[in-house]
């Protein structure tokens, strides 16, 4: 009786956990969001700074970077050159040569007096060497990480940081999609060097990028960074405006979502979506079916064969058919993984940053996506957007229906997992 009994109470902690971690949040979106005002309207830019984020604030300057190539030196450079701060936070750091750069860059600066803060993802992390975390810790890096296996973690083990962000001095801002691994270090050259986009941000968006490392900071810690070292007076140095947009599920799951909800539905000429991991639920799919019927162009770019996980494909492809009769334009990038993360409306608003197209981006991870609002770098990454889709295949509705048999048998199947991926 006594071990039945301990048997039943460990048969409903685990129930209790697998409840927590993976039946889907409530629901707070059930209805479709409807057209309204243009991205250009002051109005959608009030909503979208009052109703759900920060504000909107103009005077920056943002530099688009494309793969490893641009991005690593230009990180690392900012990272060697800090001189009083630098927090990073990011979900993937792997070993290998592009982690071992950064650990030494980290390092001398933490060794040289900069506060250095690290917040890296547990799950993310786990194909780190943790003799590279030591050696930060022993040069005076204060390193954490998010949501790692303890007790008082456990309702949370489904919630992860899913955040890049690196902050130098609090001036200097990076964002965008690249994991800190050697899979990001080329130019997307061949299947094992990865296609991505991160961004340079300096001016008062800067700011909103430090709030957001901060939120997650104060969870792992209780530790509140102020001061100057952190926070300093931001002057205008471009003319961009711009929105650090954040989510959590402890936070408002729905928050990032909405956001593209809106945004898609602004929609009066195009959407340009590259997306790394593309399953939209039924909402997000009824909202792009409407754009398209009203006259909005849509293109879609998601990886090809070469993926990190195959299961998201299939579940990807399961609801094509739908978007394509609608008349959506989907093309599958051909060279290597696809690991970008953009959102392009009207040639007007350009939302950047770690959020996938997916449930769990949506709905069970910690994301951050930069919003810009400027016509002249939403014209310079439509010109990414078409190189990419010069590099890929489209998947004709005809094409997609003509899928053999087995195919379709396990995309169905992936879309039991929808909720997890």
């Amino acid at each position: 009786m006594i071990i039945a009994g301990i048997l039943g109470a460990l048969l409903a902690l685990v129930s209790t956990l697998l409840v927590l971690n993976f039946v889907e949040p409530e629901k707070h979106i059930e209805k479709k969001v409807r057209h309204g005002h243009g991205i250009s309207d002051e109005q959608f830019r009030r909503e979208l700074g009052t109703l759900l984020g920060p504000p909107i604030i103009s005077d920056s300057a943002i530099i688009n970077l494309e793969n490893g190539r641009e991005i690593f030196p230009s990180m690392l450079a900012a990272v060697r050159a800090a001189k009083r701060s630098i927090t990073f936070e990011t979900y993937i750091y792997w070993s290998g040569a592009v982690g071992e750069d950064f650990a030494d860059a980290l390092a001398e600066r933490a060794r040289a007096g900069v506060k250095v803060h690290m917040l890296i993802d547990w799950v993310g992390s786990q194909r780190m060497d943790e003799r590279m975390l030591e050696r930060m810790r022993v040069a005076g890096v204060e390193l954490r990480r998010y949501h790692p296996l303890r007790w008082y973690h456990l309702a949370r083990m489904n919630n992860r940081t899913h955040r890049k962000l690196l902050m130098i001095d609090g001036r200097v801002g990076f964002t965008g999609g690249v994991g800190i691994a050697d899979q990001w270090a080329g130019n997307a050259q061949n299947p094992t060097q990865w296609r991505d986009s991160h961004f340079r941000v300096e001016g008062p968006a800067v700011g909103q990028m430090q709030a957001a490392f901060m939120d997650n900071w104060i969870k792992t810690t209780g530790e509140v960074l102020r001061g100057e070292d952190y926070f300093p007076p931001l002057p205008p140095v471009g003319r961009t405006s711009a929105q650090m947009f954040t989510s959590s599920p402890s936070g408002g799951a729905d928050s990032m979502q909405l956001m593209y909800l809106l945004s898609i539905t602004a929609a009066k000429v195009s959407i340009d979506l590259s997306a790394a991991y593309f399953v939209p639920d039924a909402m997000t799919r009824l909202a792009l079916r409407e754009a398209l019927g009203r006259g909005v162009r849509v293109r879609i770019l998601v990886p090809g064969d070469h993926i990190d996980t195959a299961i998201v494909r299939r579940a990807s492809r399961a609801n094509w058919g739908e978007l394509l009769a609608a008349g959506a334009v989907i093309h599958e990038y051909l060279p290597t993984m696809f690991h970008c993360k953009m959102l392009i409306v009207d040639g007007q608003l350009v939302s950047v940053g770690s959020t996938n197209f997916d449930n769990r981006s949506f709905r069970l991870n910690d994301e951050a996506n930069l919003n810009v609002y400027d016509a002249d770098f939403a014209r310079r990454m439509t010109a990414v957007f078409e190189a990419d889709l010069s590099r890929s295949q489209s998947v004709t509705l005809a094409k997609w229906q003509a899928r053999p048999r087995r195919e379709r048998v396990l995309e169905h199947l992936a879309t039991l997992f929808s909720s997890q991926l």
